[in-house]
């Protein structure tokens, strides 16, 4: 099983692609305009403190207040605070913690009131995104998470990942990580790590000391609301979580970016540093692999599965609700039974993919279609969870109902992606009339006969829907070919999928986009040139 992950930078921000076998099961768009990301740690402070939810709200400068409750502060909240502080008055003169003196451990069961003052400092980490309505959700238990392993401040234990089952290697971890863990840091090792020697594993652990470092200098020098470190950007941090020999390629289309992420999988895994490429075609990435494509047709409100069938993907404001339907597939077994499993075995597998694709997160409901069989009702059950062991989210399926009804919950920490599908018309901008479509192609004549006469331009690439990139290349002597003969310039003709029928765009030699005149100016202009021929003449 091959993964790629794609990554086409856009001014709004990256939109990032995981395929898995060229087929799509991960997206998401990271915005340049996003402050508040998943382990983002903030110089916040109290703005209020509420009994009733045993809970208080920070604020970190988001437009709604971090939530902070009771049970997110950790065991080790008392020490985190009396560090802060320190930290904050230049008590603490470096971020070493080995002369650091713990203070006792956090109640399990208390309330915020003793703990929390209204406009008391305080340094939280995001664990939530802010959803709908809502402000990031936040905690205390600050943690650093590396490829291989996670610091955990104010403890000195050292746990392993119950993935790792042999005791050999658990016992082995763990003495390689005493040797070389900080005093006053706990370890979590994560799974990733299983055979990986110590040099790795070291190097992994001096990157988050590093960033251990940085939050101590910037927290002597913070003001409240500030970032005091940043989490990796979206793209860095699946590339941590998720590089393995499985992967085949990282592509990019920047240079900028590909000289970024070429030197960060050069610094965590150094023997993969080939594997980030950059891509050097005319069209745009997602064009030219076919992913566009694919999220036109993964993201609508309905989706087909392959095989057969169809599912109805609706949103609520408590809820997802994803119905299965049978399509053309309802005729194709004798038994009614026999149908129904075939089908719903098909849609459990589109299901668990969409789950992922979407990030959808909360309460899930799907249903599908009803089984007589206990044993029937067990195989979709079994799919279903087979395909969402390889989610990162954790997750919880509670069996089908006699009603066909499958209830999931999968943990939710940042918005669920969504794109429109629909498109609005981009000649006639949802007025239902667009000009003539027989006139598109006078227009484009007209710009490319301005371009390359007028403006003396070379080397354009005209870009067109798929029907017209045919009508213009097709044929013994093209319409392509003609230009030439006329101009002695070759205009190259690509497709886009994206451009409406009537719709086109040219690019210069360097893939700028060209501001081109009015068709009525190019129109004119041409005409002008007749007339001053004529009377040249």
């Amino acid at each position: 099983m091959s993964n790629e992950l794609i990554i086409n930078s856009t001014p709004e921000g990256e939109r990032i692609a995981l395929l898995q076998d060229k087929r799509l099961i991960e997206y998401h768009f990271d915005r340049n305009d996003t402050n508040y990301a998943v382990g983002d740690i903030f110089l916040g402070t109290v703005r209020k403190v509420m009994p009733g939810l045993n809970a208080a709200f920070v604020d970190i400068g988001s437009e709604k207040d971090a939530f902070l409750h009771y049970g997110d502060l950790g065991e080790q909240y008392p020490s985190l605070n009396k560090w802060v502080s320190g930290v904050m008055k230049h008590q603490a003169q470096s971020a070493g913690l080995e002369k650091f003196t713990l203070e006792p451990v956090l109640e399990k069961v208390g309330k915020a009131d003793s703990v929390f003052k209204k406009g008391q400092a305080i340094v939280v980490q995001i664990i939530k995104e802010p959803i709908s309505t809502k402000g990031p959700r936040v905690s205390t238990d600050i943690s650093m998470a590396g490829r291989y392993l996670v610091l955990m401040p104010f403890s000195n234990t050292i746990s392993v990942s119950k993935k790792i089952v042999s005791k050999a290697e658990r016992d082995r971890l763990k003495r390689l990580i005493a040797s070389i863990k900080p005093e006053g840091f706990g370890v979590i090792i994560r799974t990733v790590a299983e055979g990986h020697e110590v040099a790795e594993l070291d190097r992994d652990m001096q990157s988050m000391v590093e960033n251990w470092e940085t939050l101590y200098t910037n927290l002597r020098k913070g003001q409240p609301r500030d970032k005091v470190l940043g989490e990796l950007g979206r793209t860095s941090s699946m590339l941590r979580d998720m590089l393995n020999e499985s992967f085949d390629s990282i592509v990019v289309d920047t240079p900028a970016r590909f000289e970024e992420m070429r030197d960060y999988v050069q610094k965590i895994a150094p023997d993969r540093a080939g594997l980030v490429k950059l891509h050097n075609n005319k069209a745009k990435v997602f064009e030219h692999l076919g992913i566009e494509k694919q999220l036109k047709t993964l993201f609508g409100k309905t989706v087909s599965v392959p095989g057969g069938g169809y599912l109805v993907i609706e949103h609520t404001e408590a809820l997802h609700v994803v119905d299965v339907n049978s399509g053309s597939k309802s005729n194709q077994e004798n038994d009614q039974e026999a149908t129904a499993l075939m089908i719903n075995l098909l849609a459990a597998k589109e299901v668990a993919r969409q789950l992922r694709l979407r990030d959808m997160g909360g309460i899930i409901v799907v249903d599908f279609i009803d089984m007589r069989a206990a044993e029937s009702r067990k195989k979709v059950e079994d799919a279903v969870y087979n395909i969402m062991k390889q989610d990162k989210a954790k997750f919880t399926i509670l069996p089908i109902t006699k009603f066909g009804l499958m209830q999931i919950t999968r943990q939710r920490v940042r918005p669920a992606e969504t794109i429109i599908t629909g498109e609005v018309c981009p000649t006639c901008g949802g007025t239902g009339k667009i000009s003539a479509s027989i006139q598109v192609t006078d227009e484009i004549d007209n710009s490319i006969d301005d371009l390359l006469l007028n403006q003396n331009q070379t080397g354009i690439t005209l870009f067109v829907h798929p029907f017209l990139h045919a009508f213009y290349t097709k044929g013994l002597v093209s319409r392509q070919m003609k230009w030439y003969l006329k101009y002695y310039k070759w205009v190259k003709v690509m497709k886009d999928t994206s451009l409406g029928l009537t719709d086109f765009r040219i690019e210069d030699e360097h893939g700028e986009q060209i501001e081109l005149h009015s068709a009525a100016g190019a129109m004119a202009r041409a005409q002008d040139r007749e007339i001053i021929a004529d009377l040249t003449d």
